[in-house]
Formats: C-alpha cells, structure tokens, sequence
C-alpha cells in the first residue's frame, strides 16, 4: 500500500509539481510517473531508452513454417535431379517463392506492428517503464517522460528569473 497516495495525487513538493501528461492510467508530473497501479519518482528514473517490442509470434510462426518448406522443396528438388528438367518459368516460380517468407514478414509488421517500449532503469534495475502499441501516444508519454526529467534536473528551467530559489553564482 501507498503511503503517500501517490496513485491518486502526486506528494507534495516544495518547488510545485506541473501536470505535464494525463490520460486513463497514465499521469507524467514533474515529480512522478504513474502507469496503472505503478508509480515511479523521476528522480529515480535513469538510463531511458526506447525499443521495439518482439514481432507478433503467430506472424513469427508463419513465417517459420513458410520458409522451412519452401527450403525443404527446393533442397528435395535438388537431391532428386528434379532441378535440371525445370523451365524458365518454374525457375522463375522458384525465385517468387523464395520471395514469399520476406514479404509474409513486411505484411506481418505492417497488420500487426511490435510494440513501442521505454525502458529505463529504477534503483539500478531495468525495468519496463511504458509500452504502447499507438506511436503518437508513445511518443507523448516518452517526450513528457524526458521533459519531466529535464525539469527535474534544472528546477529552475521554467522561471529564468531566479525566483525558483536555486542559488547560482554571481557571474
């Protein structure tokens, strides 16, 4: 259990905490990151990284299968003498067939894409932070995610004045 409610209201913070990202069970403060029921302080984030997740397995599957008996077939014609009576046009049947397992795996990407991930690390462990199968929303929760971040390090990144309180030297 959460001491600090931090699933409901981010914990209070001397220097005020901005609202950079929130949709259904996805909040990004300049404190903290909250996916679900997991809740992470930015401070505590470290080494991001964004990925892709693996390929689909039914698409992998198929793939797989395809290709083993298009390699079996064309290895049986070749032990069996079969390859030397073929046609032009069978070789060239062949060659499309050998195509076949390439263009099964740009289909299986474009139907069923791997999914964004932002990876990074929390208390020296890695761990999955975020996974979207949607880029646009990836790509706002990871920009939020590295404004926050950079908020975090440089408190005084939105008020240029110097009334954030931050002592900097005299220059």
């Amino acid at each position: 259990m959460q001491t600090d409610r931090s699933a409901t209201r981010p914990p209070y913070s001397p220097h005020g905490t901005t609202l950079l990202y929130a949709r259904p069970g996805i909040v990004v403060t300049t404190e903290r990151f909250t996916i679900g029921r997991n809740t992470f302080a930015v401070a505590d984030l470290t080494h991001l990284r964004t990925a892709r997740g693996p390929h689909d397995r039914l698409a992998v599957r198929v793939v797989a299968m395809t290709a083993t008996l298009i390699t079996g077939g064309g290895v049986l014609l070749g032990f069996t003498g079969g390859l030397q009576r073929l046609t032009a046009g069978a070789y060239l049947t062949l060659g499309v067939l050998f195509l076949l397992p390439v263009l099964l795996v740009l289909a299986g990407d474009r139907w069923r894409p791997p999914a964004y991930e932002l990876w990074g690390h929390c208390g020296g462990v890695e761990v999955l932070l975020f996974s979207s199968d949607d880029e646009r929303q990836f790509g706002q929760v990871s920009g939020a995610l590295s404004r926050a971040r950079e908020l975090h390090r440089y408190p005084d990144a939105e008020d240029p004045a110097g009334t954030a309180g931050w002592w900097r030297p005299e220059r």
